[in-house]
């Protein structure tokens, strides 16, 4: 799964450490969201897109998009 969340973050000036703890993750998993190694659950996803103030749809994005 595709995902914005660093261009997300970056567009906060936050670095991986602070958007962890926003999120209340370790900066590890915002580090593997990010890369595409882990799929976030869905309370997660839920939490960066309310964080983001928009859809998780504009989040993460399906593989053929």
């Amino acid at each position: 799964m595709k995902n914005r969340l660093r261009e997300l973050r970056e567009a906060q000036g936050w670095s991986q450490a602070e958007l962890a703890l926003r999120l209340q993750v370790s900066r590890q998993t915002v580090n593997a969201v990010e890369t595409g190694k882990y799929d976030p659950s869905l309370p997660l996803a839920f939490r960066i897109a309310r964080l983001f103030d928009c859809r998780i749809e504009d989040v993460f994005l399906p593989d053929d998009a």
